[in-house]
């Protein structure tokens, strides 16, 4: 009889016009977690713009923190340094006064906008960014290397090293043990191995 009754109530719902599939649910919306306001991205950190100039780097995070240190071979082609109010660890790189990229080193806390720094591992950035994770070996540390992603710009078949003011990313930099010891983020100059070169 149950039977019946059931097939009586398809039936009439489908000589009505409606469907006999039960009601379609709601998914609820799809939240990610926020980013960290303090963390470091492709563009820069907090107040630090890539693209500022050296006096809006100075007003936003001080002057060199070391005076008496030099950051490149030419200061005013191309200056690292770490800002006297910047976070420890925290280097900003300015090439023909411009902010073209931010370094973390030592022992900052900092963190990625993907929640990475230093002391993660290269094995852990591999599989969060997946294919978009390029790797090719440290310049001079055997069996390191240098984990780079593009989010905008990037190397092509035809031109590797990228040379485009406009782009963006963040290198990651590894020991032989597959541990990030550095993290650089901003422009094209992410992908100096010596500093300034």
């Amino acid at each position: 009889m149950r039977l019946l009754t059931t097939v009586a109530v398809l039936a009439l719902l489908a000589a009505c016009g409606q469907s006999a599939a039960p009601p379609a649910t709601t998914e609820a919306p799809v939240t990610t977690a926020p980013v960290d306001a303090n963390a470091i991205t492709s563009e820069g950190w907090t107040t630090l713009r890539v693209g500022m100039t050296r006096a809006q780097v100075t007003a936003a995070v001080g002057a060199q923190a070391n005076p008496n240190t030099v950051g490149g071979a030419d200061p005013q082609a191309c200056d690292l340094f770490h800002p006297a109010n910047a976070p420890e660890g925290m280097l900003v790189m300015i090439q023909q006064d411009v902010l073209t990229s931010i370094t973390l080193r030592n022992n900052t806390t900092l963190k990625t906008d993907r929640g990475f720094g230093i002391g993660s591992t290269a094995a852990e950035i591999k599989a969060a960014y997946g294919a978009s994770a390029v790797s090719e070996p440290h310049k001079y540390v055997d069996g390191a290397e240098y984990i780079t992603v593009w989010t905008t710009g990037g190397p092509t078949a035809s031109a590797p090293f990228v040379q485009d003011p406009t782009a963006r990313g963040v290198r990651y930099e590894t020991n032989a043990e597959g541990v990030v010891t550095a993290v650089h983020a901003g422009g094209d100059s992410i992908q100096n191995v010596e500093g300034c070169s």
